[in-house]
């Protein structure tokens, strides 16, 4: 078992005539993904790079079985593709682009329906190590395990997993939930699926400054609604005061969004917090060692 992706899904990828489109539907499919194909309006019955081209996502879930559709779409047309693959009945939709505007975010999320699953915009992706990649991560840092990783930063997402796989820690499944202020998954989504999830013991939540999103995931810990272990770490906490840093989501608003919020946050609810990346596995270790202790009879 593993959310949102495992072996077995069929992905299709919506702009696959672009640049990044085709590029990166050629690394997920050979790390293992089954590509199934791609979309690009006006250009359906085309092949490239050996990947058949749809019209519509109608088309080619109806053609290919696939159930994921990735979105490497330019911003102005990025909002349209994620309501039409989500109205294509797609369950996993992950939303690559950057750049999409926030209002064209809130009338998607306005009328997402539940049966979709909709990871970003402006994410890295998910990767089920060893199983299948959809996004645009390095396969190569990645190695299977049991500890879950949640993040809305890319580039943090992959220095994390270099340092768990380097420690001998394997990952279950990470998702990149993106760095927009509006987006389709959130911290506390991941983590309820994680939660019901056999093959993971433990979490990671790499958040940064700006939003709600690590104080609401710190609440569902504190509630007891996860009960398995978590670590902790907030990236931007050397931030200059009044500086917009990094993503556009990285805006704070009086005391809402501070590093120091955030920390607090996780601290009442007995959360482990990294001072850097590099204390991550350790931290890891420990809370999976002291979990599994006061677990015994």
């Amino acid at each position: 078992m593993a959310i949102l992706l495992d072996a077995k899904s069929k992905v299709i990828v919506q702009g696959i005539t672009g640049r990044e489109g085709l590029y990166h539907a050629g690394r997920m499919r050979s790390y293992g993904t089954q590509v199934a194909g791609g979309v690009t309006p006006g250009k359906g019955g085309r092949t490239v790079d050996d990947f058949p081209v749809f019209d519509t996502v109608s088309e080619a879930r109806d053609r290919t079985g696939a159930d994921v559709s990735i979105i490497f779409v330019p911003p102005p047309f990025a909002a349209d593709a994620i309501l039409e693959a989500a109205d294509a009945g797609m369950g996993l939709v992950i939303c690559i682009t950057e750049g999409i505007p926030v209002h064209d975010m809130l009338k998607v999320m306005a009328v997402m329906p539940d049966s979709t699953r909709l990871i970003g915009p402006n994410c890295p992706g998910v990767v089920t190590p060893g199983k299948a990649l959809a996004g645009i991560m390095p396969g190569h840092v990645f190695s299977e395990g049991r500890v879950g990783l949640i993040s809305r930063s890319g580039t943090l997402t992959y220095e994390i997993v270099d340092q768990l796989t380097r420690a001998g820690i394997g990952q279950s499944t990470c998702v990149g939930i993106g760095g927009d202020p509006i987006i389709g998954s959130v911290f506390v989504d991941c983590l309820r699926a994680f939660e019901g999830d056999t093959v993971t013991d433990a979490v990671v939540v790499v958040g940064e400054i700006g939003g709600t999103d690590e104080e609401d995931a710190a609440a569902l810990i504190e509630s007891g609604a996860f009960t398995k272990p978590v670590v902790a770490f907030i990236g931007g906490r050397s931030a200059p005061k009044g500086k917009r840093m990094g993503h556009a989501g990285a805006i704070i608003s009086g005391n809402s969004g501070t590093p120091e919020s955030k920390v607090a946050a996780f601290e009442r609810a007995g959360v482990p917090i990294a001072q850097s990346p590099a204390d991550i596995p350790a931290l890891v270790r420990q809370a999976v060692a002291y979990k599994q202790a006061i677990a015994l009879p």
